[in-house]
């Protein structure tokens, strides 16, 4: 089972998380996700480098970002120039995130997670990083699906013990071809439940987990995490939807946010003026909703 943060990860969470403890993580590591954003067809969207991308999401950390506890970006695009262009504010933690966008399909058709090439613990120091972020996908109840991916936690998390450097697990689960949306929904709840104990199981020392569609589901995590914190994030859902996911989450144990679209997604532009604008009203205003509700239960734990 997951062991204790040792006294550098200690820190290094304290860093990322508010003065309380808890998370107010804003996500900017999508690529693919943050394009079609952008840009209304397949064309348009392809057109939109990195180095634009780096832009945008610059503006996300200026804007939005610095007034949260800590920003997770990809290694792709901004990093390492948000911190050489002093962009990023010097009390607000660097989320690296080590998984590449999209992802590969085995002969069975299951999903097999891809990360970054060259995107060590060692690396992410090298960036600036304060921790990193890995991303999986996993279907418990199909465990010839899930051994590539198991595997990359396991060695994600040695590499990162080795440096002891802090590595947030965030597992996401998918629809089977030919699983109907009613079963999908049906298991879900128990899907995220079971990848939770994955992760934990493997050693796991924080969590980012989906909403897991009950407030039972959510005691059920937080029961297997007991002191391993675990962050609910936003799976692009409307920000009035995860106002109240995030509300039911904390209610029963979670300790925290990393939230990306449900804050941003309409709010970011090539228009820089119009981007600055919205981050600046909008998506902050959103950032003081869920901080508001992360202030009620503060203490909590």
């Amino acid at each position: 089972m997951t062991s204790a943060m040792t006294t550098a990860e200690r820190r290094q969470y304290g860093q990322i998380a508010r003065d309380d403890g808890l998370m107010m993580i804003v996500a900017a590591d999508q690529r693919g996700g943050m394009r079609k954003v952008l840009a209304d067809t397949k064309e348009a969207q392809a057109a939109i480098d990195e180095a634009t991308l780096g832009v945008v999401k610059s503006a996300i950390v200026a804007h939005l970002a610095n007034k949260a506890s800590s920003v997770l970006l990809d290694a792709v695009c901004a990093v390492p120039a948000v911190v050489d262009e002093r962009v990023l504010a010097r009390d607000t933690g660097l989320l690296i995130g080590l998984d590449a966008s999209g992802w590969n399909t085995d002969e069975a058709g299951y999903r097999q997670s891809i990360l970054v090439p060259g995107i060590t613990a060692r690396r992410t120091r090298e960036l600036g990083g304060t921790a990193a972020k890995l991303m999986v996908y996993l279907r418990p109840d199909r465990p010839e699906a899930n051994d590539h991916n198991i595997g990359i936690i396991r060695d994600c998390i040695a590499d990162f013990a080795v440096e002891d450097v802090l590595l947030v697990v965030e597992i996401l689960t998918y629809q089977l071809d030919g699983e109907s949306d009613d079963d999908y929904r049906t298991a879900f709840p128990d899907l995220i439940v079971d990848s939770a104990r994955i992760s934990l199981d493997l050693g796991s020392k924080v969590l980012k987990l989906p909403y897991p569609g009950t407030p039972e589901a959510c005691r059920q995590i937080s029961d297997l995490c007991g002191d391993v914190p675990w962050a609910v994030l936003s799976a692009g859902v409307d920000h009035e939807t995860f106002v109240g996911h995030v509300g039911t989450a904390m209610e029963n144990g979670a300790s925290g946010v990393i939230a990306g679209r449900s804050l941003w997604k309409d709010c970011i532009s090539l228009d820089a003026a119009l981007r600055r604008e919205r981050l600046e009203t909008i998506a902050s205003g959103r950032l003081r909703e869920i901080s508001a509700i992360l202030d009620r239960y503060a203490g909590a734990g």
